[in-house]
């Protein structure tokens, strides 16, 4: 009988209580499980203690699997560690990106049934670590602005099914008709790809190719391939930054002609002053930052 360790907000909905009741109901069918309700980095950090060599199965959405993963790795332990996810978020991109199912019952029998395989994971230059993705740019704009709309959208629907994934695009929106460009330097594996002569709308690192709800950022970025996607958009007309929002809602985006996509395995980004987003969390300004790809640094199970 497998083990599970299930690692959930204690400060969850209702809406999220009755989806973990559904998978706790599949799971203990064929496991032992034991249910951990943290709120805080120390919580979790005595949860991950007692682990004990189980699978730990993340309950929550992109923002709680970041969490874990930033735990286990300060700890040392990713590497040893298998991870299920099951997806209660509103935007689920990792699991988006990954396959995972999003009906909670589908991704439980997925956690019982699923192939461990070793994913990739970003690192930056303080030991910090990024899941999904992390841009500069627009797209950090996009997500400031976004964050606004995706709690204010959130509110009108019924649980999971609401607007609250519509926050990423209308921020993307609202930030191209004043956006400011940048003057950045871009380089992949050592090598400049974009020099400060030429402006860039934004810089887009995926580990994993969705961002804020089901956008498409990287369209072909995979946690498995032990590369990074970079895609650089040098739309900075007015336009032309116009166009590319419209063409990044539908995935579309890296067919224009001003965007660049690349693929290297450690990228560093200097110039104008810029904000990032990071798994959905923003920081900055700063004038240089660089990221590398620890390649198969933990397992996730998948389909």
């Amino acid at each position: 009988m497998q083990s599970l360790l299930v690692i959930t907000n204690s400060g969850a909905g209702t809406s999220d209580e009755e989806n973990l009741h559904i998978a706790l109901a599949v799971l203990r069918e064929r496991a032992s499980v034991e249910v951990a309700r943290t709120s805080n980095p120390g919580e979790l950090d005595g949860v991950l203690h007692r682990a004990g060599g189980r699978t730990v199965v993340v309950a929550g959405g992109d923002g709680s699997m970041h969490a874990v993963i930033t735990a286990l790795h300060k700890r040392h332990e990713l590497a040893d560690t298998t991870l299920g996810l099951l997806p209660m978020g509103t935007g689920n991109d990792f699991a988006r990106g990954n396959d995972i199912p999003l009906e909670i019952a589908d991704a439980a029998r997925l956690v019982l049934d699923g192939e461990a395989r070793p994913v990739d994971l970003i690192v930056d230059e303080t030991g910090s670590i990024v899941v999904n993705n992390v841009h500069v740019g627009v797209g950090a704009q996009a997500s400031r602005k976004g964050a606004t709309w995706k709690s204010r959208l959130g509110s009108i629907g019924v649980g999971k099914v609401n607007l609250g994934k519509l926050g990423y695009p209308i921020g993307a929106a609202l930030s191209a008709f004043h956006p400011p460009s940048w003057r950045l330097r871009v380089e992949i594996d050592g090598k400049v790809v974009n020099d400060v002569d030429q402006q860039v709308l934004m810089v887009a690192i995926g580990n994993g190719g969705n961002v804020g709800g089901g956008t498409e950022l990287n369209p072909d970025a995979d946690t498995e391939d032990g590369l990074l996607d970079v895609m650089i958009s040098r739309a900075v007309k007015p336009t032309a930054k116009l166009g590319y929002v419209l063409r990044l809602r539908k995935g579309e985006h890296d067919q224009r002609d001003d965007v660049v996509s690349l693929r290297g395995q450690s990228v560093k980004v200097s110039g104008d002053e810029f904000w990032l987003s990071a798994d959905g969390e923003i920081s900055g300004p700063d004038r240089s930052r660089s990221w590398r790809l620890e390649r198969a640094a933990y397992s996730l199970i998948l389909p």
